[in-house]
């Protein structure tokens, strides 16, 4: 079988995978329509100024919420089922396999992201029929999938990167959150910026790649093409990069002893 062929079938795999641990899919897919529906029942009334646009809160938590929803399934899960994999001898065991190295994670990244981008859709398709927030179209959809393809491929090669450093099973939630939950709150996901905002707020959020997709997706999705920064996309580019050098030179098939 050629290695096209591997990969289809490893990502199928992936995916069975995936749902038959309904619990882990149900609260992957819950989480940020949770949220939005919290955000906005508490300050949905209200609204951003985003620096190009006032909109409302409520459409504000539409983008953002998909963003969150992208970085759960490509760093969140990716480095969680990677260190479980890991310490139950799975990645041990598929190493001795025909199967090459790079199909197996090729299939992780690619599966990761089928599941953030349902999960974007699912929660624009909430926010148009809930909210009345429009859905991108033309150039500004283009734009959208531009992103969230860049996010992806960001936030899967930094999932990778930071399950080499995870020493076991057991670490693995707390240092994932220690590290994502943080880089949320300082780019703008759950809490909107405003004037008041401190400064070194904000240049932390600049610094790394959350804010960038955060930005990059609220502009696409309210079709503000001419406002919409390409260089946001570049900052999560050289963040990927990063991703993949960090986790070529830690990323580990067998447990720790």
């Amino acid at each position: 079988m050629s290695d096209l062929g591997l990969l289809m079938r490893q990502v199928v795999y992936t995916n069975r995978t995936f749902w038959r641990n309904p619990a882990s899919a149900f609260f992957t897919f819950v989480f940020p329509l949770l949220f939005l529906v919290i955000f906005t029942t508490l300050l949905g009334n209200e609204e951003v100024d985003t620096g190009t646009a006032v909109i409302k809160t409520s459409t504000y938590y539409v983008a953002a919420q998909g963003a969150f929803g992208l970085i759960s399934a490509c760093f969140t899960n990716v480095a969680l089922q990677i260190v479980f994999a890991r310490d139950g001898g799975v990645l041990k065991r598929m190493r001795g396999t025909p199967l090459p190295p790079w199909v197996f994670l090729s299939a992780r990244v690619i599966h990761a992201t089928v599941i953030g981008l349902i999960l974007v859709a699912i929660t624009v398709a909430f926010g148009a029929v809930f909210y009345d927030a429009s859905v991108p179209t033309g150039v500004a959809l283009g734009q959208f999938v531009a992103t969230l393809l860049v996010g992806a491929a960001c936030f899967s090669a930094l999932g990778l990167a930071v399950s080499g450093v995870i020493p076991n099973a057991d670490a693995g939630p707390p240092i994932v959150n220690a590290v994502i939950l943080p880089l949320l709150f300082l780019s703008g996901v759950f809490i909107p910026f405003g004037v008041d905002t401190p400064r070194w707020v904000v240049v932390v959020g600049d610094i790394f790649p959350v804010r960038h997709l955060v930005d990059a997706m609220r502009e696409s999705y309210l079709g503000l093409t001419e406002s919409f920064a390409w260089s946001d996309l570049g900052v999560m580019a050289i963040w990927a990069v990063v991703g993949v050098a960090v986790a070529s030179r830690t990323f580990r098939w067998e447990p720790s002893r």
